[in-house]
């Protein structure tokens, strides 16, 4: 049997600061469509709607256990290194607090690179939200598109722990649009690949959560001193 394959190698935790202009521009650029009207955004109006999700390895009843699947997503997910560095590779100020953290995003097709700027929105942290299942551990966060963006609309992410039961899921939700593309070329480009490069990126951003989550839980775990 083959092994799989290993993971790509992580960002440099000081990549960002080749992209500190970028950011610094987009810390000031406007989201790209209403905010407001968010409610009408259906796929009757022309909105793309997507639901994603993974189970990741369960955990005993109760809260998050500290080497547990839902702790090391929540890291994966804070770093933002789930999705597959050969579509999107994410870049920020690290010193910055989530919910006031601006993204450049650098986008990756064929032999292209482009870069968009997102903006960090509902962050959420749950100790026991209701869910038909019964009370849910949730954290997560979603983000906004800036102008100049091919794209208008957000995606969230959130990792959900159950804790009757244990089980543990990494889940995406997205509302999208396509957004203005004033170059034929490559308004051309997005029309036809764009779909399938949202796909894509959420199915394989599933299957990189599961492997890193994996790789996280191998580790091995520091000992505690006895207690005195």
């Amino acid at each position: 049997m083959s092994s799989p394959l290993p993971l790509p190698a992580p960002t440099p935790p000081d990549a960002w600061r080749q992209y500190r202009d970028r950011l610094a521009t987009y810390a000031h650029t406007k989201v790209n469509y209403d905010t407001q009207d968010q409610h009408a955004y259906t796929a009757a109006n022309g909105w793309r709607l997507d639901d994603y999700a993974t189970d990741l390895p369960a955990e005993a009843p109760g809260p998050p256990e500290a080497a547990g699947s839902f702790v090391a997503a929540q890291d994966i997910m804070r770093r933002y290194a789930f999705p597959p560095p050969d579509l999107i590779t994410g870049y920020f100020d690290p010193s910055q607090p989530l919910d006031q953290r601006v993204m450049v995003l650098r986008a990756h097709f064929l032999v292209f690179h482009f870069f968009f700027g997102v903006r960090i929105v509902d962050v959420v942290d749950e100790a026991a939200l209701p869910s038909p299942g019964g009370p849910e551990r949730v954290w997560g966060y979603g983000y906004r598109t800036l102008e100049g963006h091919f794209e208008r609309g957000q995606i969230n992410f959130s990792v959900h722990k159950n804790l009757a039961t244990g089980a543990v899921q990494f889940r995406i939700h997205a509302m999208s649009q396509k957004g203005t593309i004033r170059n034929p070329f490559y308004w051309l480009g997005f029309k036809v690949f764009g779909r399938m490069l949202q796909r894509r990126f959420a199915r394989k951003s599933l299957v990189r959560m599961r492997g890193l989550v994996a790789e996280a839980r191998a580790r091995p775990q520091p000992l505690l001193a006895p207690a005195v």
